[in-house]
């Protein structure tokens, strides 16, 4: 991922997203007067302060620096920001320390989510899959984006762009439990419509995906994603235009309306991310699910737009009191 806080080439100017600002709306109001918090991990960058920043601005969460305090100052000072502002979790100059301390606290409760900062990827997640002291559930670990596109009427989720790469059956299974659950509880969808994706709209053994889109669609039938329409297979075309599944005879109640793309694997759905953001003009939030808290990965290429409404989409995605799902 490259840069997106610069304008397109050309000078064009970046297309608004109302979608994803009223999905930041809906979490500041969530939050009221007390904004949950949100472990910042070893934010020891300006980029990752200013994102605290903008966070702890937008009123949907209340940042907590977890990480080596002389780092993160130098980080503030570089940021033109006052590291006092916030609270800070001092650890060992390590990012894995750090990673380790955050995800005690979120076991603990005291964090309701947690956010990357400066370290890698892989540091953060090998903590969460800890088995003896990290944040795993019974349920595996996924991701999903939530793209606000101008060329589509309403949000659109796509998953999994980001963990699981060349996803089996019962992976897939889990991966679309997630999202569905993600869109009932954060996006308040009560019957989520999902197309599963794969090159082509009909059953080929020779192509794998479509035989798992079919089982999935089977699953569904049989009540495994409870509230949700699945169908599939669908090439990507006339899962995304009604049009082109009228001009192809597809009779569905998700072409062209879904509100969930299940992607065959970590390649098909990495580029489609990508060609959503760099030529759809999209921007989105993002989120990794099926630990005990949810937890925002971003990218130095993320806009600041895209990390507060990452955020806010945790803060929805947070249980409510009665709601353990």
């Amino acid at each position: 991922m490259s840069e997106r806080e610069t304008p397109p080439a050309g000078g064009a100017t970046p297309a608004p997203h109302p979608r994803l600002a009223a999905l930041v709306e809906r979490a500041r109001q969530r939050a009221g007067n007390a904004p949950p918090a949100i472990g910042l991990v070893h934010p020891c960058d300006a980029l990752a302060l200013s994102a605290a920043a903008r966070i702890a601005e937008a009123g949907i969460a209340r940042p907590v620096l977890v990480g080596p305090r002389d780092g993160i100052e130098r980080a503030a000072e570089a940021a033109q920001l006052d590291a006092g502002a916030f609270e800070i979790v001092d650890t060992p100059a390590h990012a894995p320390e750090a990673a380790a301390r955050a995800v005690a606290l979120a076991r603990d409760g005291a964090l309701g989510a947690l956010m990357k900062g400066s370290l890698h990827t892989d540091e953060l997640m090998s903590a969460v899959v800890k088995r003896d002291a990290g944040l795993r559930t019974e349920t595996r670990i996924s991701h999903a984006f939530v793209f606000d596109l101008p060329r589509y009427p309403k949000l659109l989720s796509l998953a999994d762009c980001v963990v699981n790469i060349a996803p089996d059956l019962k992976t897939k299974r889990d991966i679309l439990t997630n999202a569905v659950r993600l869109l009932q509880r954060a996006l308040e969808i009560a019957a989520p419509k999902v197309g599963i994706v794969a090159a082509v709209e009909t059953v080929n053994p020779a192509i794998p995906a479509t035989l798992d889109a079919h089982a999935l669609v089977q699953m569904a039938r049989e009540g495994a994603f409870e509230g949700a329409l699945v169908e599939g297979p669908f090439g990507f075309d006339n899962a995304f235009s009604a049009e082109a599944a009228r001009i192809k005879k597809i009779d569905s109640q998700v072409a062209g309306d879904a509100d969930l793309l299940l992607m065959p694997d970590l390649n098909a759905s990495n580029m489609l991310y990508k060609s959503f953001i760099y030529v759809g003009g999209g921007d989105c939030a993002g989120l990794v699910q099926g630990a005990r808290v949810p937890i925002v990965i971003t990218s130095r290429a993320d806009s600041v737009a895209s990390r507060i409404a990452s955020v806010a989409l945790a803060v929805l995605a947070m249980p409510v009191s009665g709601d353990d799902r």
